[in-house]
């Protein structure tokens, strides 16, 4: 499975906020905010410390691709 920060990045557009920002208010380090800007896996614990700075859920920030729709993306 796949996955897509997209969410993430637009709600940060919606309350003009800078990924620097978020990090420095989240706590995650660099490499996690890498991570996410790569569509990796990270932590739970650093997608619950985003959502309590944006006040949001997970489903507001990472959305979940099978693997299916994936793979068919990438032809």
């Amino acid at each position: 499975m796949a996955r897509s920060y997209d969410k993430l990045w637009k709600l940060l557009i919606d309350k003009k906020m800078m990924r620097t920002e978020l990090r420095e208010a989240a706590g995650i380090s660099t490499n996690a905010l890498a991570k996410l800007g790569k569509n990796e896996s990270v932590q739970l614990i650093i997608l619950e410390k985003i959502c309590a700075v944006l006040d949001c859920d997970l489903s507001d920030i990472v959305e979940i691709i099978p693997d299916n729709k994936a793979s068919s993306d990438n032809n």
